[in-house]
């Protein structure tokens, strides 16, 4: 899976954080006026990520009048999945790096765990 830089991430949270919100779509003019509280960035360099955002496949975007609207292809917690999935397949031995995983973390994500696992094997096949 293809990582994102830091100014990638954070435009790509400003973006998922629309789509959490239901608020969809967004133009670099509105990504730009979200970051402007953190961050001071040229609106040019705001338009370079979303475009090399779009052309790594993270964005998706549709023209509107003389603009762009860009909207994340997949969701913050897929990407994150895909990142584990990269790191999983980088190690010599899944079978330990998941167990060593399930002993570093907490409690209360152990049961999050147990629900998915008890929700996979309830549901009744495809």
């Amino acid at each position: 899976m293809k990582g994102l830089g830091e100014l990638e991430r954070t435009v790509m949270e400003v973006l998922w954080a629309r789509e959490d919100a239901g608020t969809g779509a967004a133009t670099a003019r509105d990504v730009s006026r979200a970051l402007a509280h953190d961050r001071d960035l040229a609106h040019t360099t705001v338009m370079t990520v979303l475009d090399r955002l779009a052309k790594k496949d993270f964005l998706a975007r549709e023209r509107d009048g003389r603009a762009w609207r860009y909207r994340p292809v997949a969701s913050r917690e897929s990407y994150v999945t895909e990142l584990m999935l990269g790191a999983l397949d980088e190690t010599g031995d899944r079978d330990a790096a998941l167990a060593h995983f399930v002993r570093t973390i907490s409690s209360d994500e152990i049961d999050v765990i147990r629900q998915a696992l008890a929700g996979l094997t309830t549901e009744p096949p495809a």
